[in-house]
């Protein structure tokens, strides 16, 4: 691929002529800009931004090879065969190479070979690879290293890579060479943290809108959550591929299993599987359409499936940080995505008893409570998602998106001030020490076993709240609790407290405004709804012929059906229906390789 003359062309001509893109995104030609001519550069950009155009085009334009620091065998086999589509040189070193494969991809490295090599951090680190990468600089040259989910460096982030730590060897060892970090984590102390330990405070900062537009965000309270969840996947996401993420791996199998019974192509995944089942079940996601992935967070990082039409929370995630790069595996080619999530008091009470268990510093611990708060804050807050979203990770959005729950059907208030008293007050005189359920029992005057035992004479709370049913006091609790008034004390087993918001509330000088919870939406038939996508105008029967053409084109070369073209290449040619090589040619996503390769495949379906 590489030669003399790509060195002399402009950024503008390998993303037309190699990615097929007639013009940049957003911050996307002044980083190649940067990066091509040596500047070192820390990029935050949002999945499915085109992050890695950003690095790959500059590997390209300088002489010498690219090398990608990526942190997971399957996100370098994707990005590997997607490069060799478009007629790239590139290449991976893993753990995954038996020892004679491993040895002939170094021979081609050295004897110029290959455009791009992408290793994973360990094996960088390895002496005599740091070796060979001093031999490839003297004849060969280093084009760039780029530093891939560059948030990995973080003792803070759940993706926490130690062998990350060690990778400011690279601007000791080779400092003429051109470094850039990228991530989708958005927070300022994980960007200050990459700075300081990859020692980038020379770089410059290119800092992208996080804002997803193309995601509709949901929140749902739970009330018989599988139910809700085949509503949601019923009404909107027949045969559509996603991931629906648990917080146990029983719950990961449990959930699988119901979803194949009511005829789902449903795959579990998490890390008490073994390597082969793990591996085989993330071929099928990746490789066949229409699969639901059902995980823990074991799954996603790396996942670079860029039609994933959906990602459905059935437990409460454990942050903010957490929720934004979990939703934002939905969507990564632009078309219309959905991020469902489903939540209860109980997830709170669980949430924080594994945080309070667990053997993390206090310090830490202080600030995964703040981080937990946050996302409940964000589950009962009636602004726009998008614009809580934004405004956590400190940017403002410019409007009401009109696109999430909140907007399209903005929430019902009431005034509670009476009932939060009520609730508060019976926090109080039962002793601090009862969870939400009990405390329910109590205040509609239900005599269960424990309430009798208890607290059935106390008169000052005791059947004093008849006027609101229990699932209704439980929404009560719920977001007092989220709202501050009321914390989760997980020594006492859930018990919950007050907290000292709670005192102007018992005194009656402050009023308290609620949520309203809506009514659970029925499930309708299963499998009715026709394909999202194909509902823009186009036909859905072509659409079918297009799709099924991709996946004859894929299962030949053994590589996942959007490796041959994205969504959003096959809806555009919908809308432009070529007729010739030369129509073909103009449509988003079809370079010259892909042309050659594929133009001619694809016009017979358009010719007939």
């Amino acid at each position: 691929m590489k030669n003399a003359q790509n060195i002399h062309h402009t950024p503008a001509q390998i993303l037309r002529e190699v990615f097929g893109y007639s013009q940049f995104r957003g911050a996307q030609q002044s980083i190649v800009e940067h990066l091509a001519s040596g500047g070192d550069a820390l990029v935050l950009m949002p999945t499915g931004g085109g992050k890695s155009l950003c690095y790959q085009i500059p590997a390209l334009l300088r002489p010498g090879v690219g090398i990608v620091i990526s942190p997971l065998i399957a996100l370098m086999q994707d990005q590997v065969e997607a490069l060799l589509q478009l007629g790239v040189r590139a290449a991976f070193l893993n753990s995954s190479l038996d020892g004679d494969t491993a040895r002939a991809v170094q021979q081609q490295l050295l004897k110029g070979e290959l455009d791009m090599l992408y290793v994973a951090p360990e094996r960088l680190l390895n002496e005599n690879f740091l070796g060979l990468l001093t031999r490839l600089e003297i004849n060969r040259g280093v084009a760039l290293f780029a530093i891939d989910e560059a948030h990995c460096v973080s003792q803070w982030g759940h993706d926490f890579r130690p062998d990350y730590r060690a990778l400011s060897i690279l601007h000791e060892r080779f400092p003429n060479v051109p470094r850039i970090a990228l991530t989708a984590t958005a927070d300022a102390p994980t960007r200050a943290e990459i700075v300081e330990r990859l020692a980038l405070e020379s770089a410059r900062q290119f800092v992208s809108s996080f804002d997803r537009p193309n995601i509709k965000y949901r929140v749902v309270q739970k009330n018989n959550a599988r139910a809700q969840l085949a509503a949601f996947l019923d009404g909107e996401h027949a045969n559509d591929a996603g991931v629906v993420y648990c917080l146990s791996r029983k719950k990961v199998d449990e959930t699988a299993l119901w979803l194949q019974e009511q005829g789902w192509d449903a795959l579990p995944y998490h890390a008490g599987l073994d390597a082969a089942t793990r591996a085989n079940n993330q071929s099928r996601f990746l490789r066949e359409e229409g699969v639901v992935m059902v995980a823990t967070v074991a799954f996603g990082m790396g996942i670079d499936k860029p039609n994933v039409r959906f990602v459905a929370h059935l437990d409460l995630p454990k942050s903010m940080e957490a929720y934004y790069q979990e939703t934002g595996r939905a969507g990564r080619d632009g078309l219309p995505a959905n991020a469902w999530l489903a939540y209860g008091l109980g997830d709170v009470v669980s949430l924080r008893s594994m945080l309070d268990a667990g053997e993390a510093s206090e310090e830490r611990k202080r600030v995964e409570r703040l981080k937990l708060d946050a996302l409940l804050g964000y589950c009962e807050s009636t602004d726009c998602r998008h614009q809580s979203l934004l405004r956590y990770f400190g940017e403002e959005h410019p409007g009401a998106c009109g696109a999430c729950d909140n907007c399209l059907q903005p929430p019902e208030t009431w005034d509670a001030t009476e009932a939060a008293r009520m609730a508060l007050s019976c926090v109080y005189r039962t002793g601090q020490r009862f969870g939400a359920g009990h405390l329910c029992d109590v205040l509609i005057g239900k005599l269960t076993p424990q309430v009798e035992r208890h607290h059935h004479q106390l008169q000052s709370t005791f059947a004093i709240g008849k006027n609101l049913n229990a699932t209704q006091w439980s929404s009560v609790f719920r977001q007092l609790i989220a709202h501050g008034f009321i914390t989760v004390d997980t020594k006492a087993y859930g018990g919950l407290q007050l907290t000292d918001a709670a005192r102007p509330v018992l005194k009656g000088e402050r009023n308290i405004s609620l949520r309203r919870d809506t009514q659970t939406a029925k499930r309708r038939s299963p499998h009715t709804k026709p394909h999202a996508l194909a509902n823009n105008g186009a036909d859905d029967s072509l659409w079918s012929v297009l799709k099924a053409k991709r996946m004859e084109l894929a299962k030949e070369q053994g590589v996942p059906p959007y490796v041959i073209f994205h969504d959003s290449t096959l809806v555009e040619m919908m809308s432009i229906h070529p007729r010739t090589l030369d129509e073909m040619s103009r449509v988003s996503g079809i370079g010259q390789a892909k042309l050659a390769r594929y133009g001619d495949a694809f016009l017979k379906v358009f010719n007939g």
